[in-house]
């Protein structure tokens, strides 16, 4: 199974009103999901994001957003950039994948020289 995590691609705070307490005091992450697995380490190409105040500690969700949270939204979305989605084998996968061709190579030589009768 593999795990998920959320990686901060880029965190900032912005200097707009929070709608449940009227603090200036929000911080701006955005997220990008990792997946781990002992075969694997898989980068997805998934960000997601999250405004949360500091002074109430709730999360500020889209609805909620006045026009300036939203300009400054679109602004640092722009601004976090990604990690390229790829996969990563791990060492383990590199040795099973060993395993098993040493395991077919065997087959094929014991088939070829008479020993396994097919």
């Amino acid at each position: 199974m593999a795990k998920k995590k959320l990686r901060t691609i880029k965190e900032t705070a912005i200097q707009n009103h929070c709608p449940e307490c009227f603090n200036q005091e929000l911080e701006l992450h955005f997220y990008q999901k990792h997946l781990y697995s002992r075969m694997y380490h898989k980068i997805t190409a998934e960000v997601t994001h999250q405004i949360k105040c500091n002074k109430c500690g709730s999360t500020i969700y889209p609805a909620q957003w006045t026009d300036d949270i939203e300009r400054i939204f679109n602004y640092y979305q722009k601004m976090a950039v990604p990690e390229k989605s790829a996969v990563r084998f791990t060492k383990l996968f590199y040795a099973v994948l060993l395993l098993l061709l040493f395991a077919v190579a065997g087959a094929a030589y014991l088939f070829m020289e008479g020993l396994i009768p097919f």
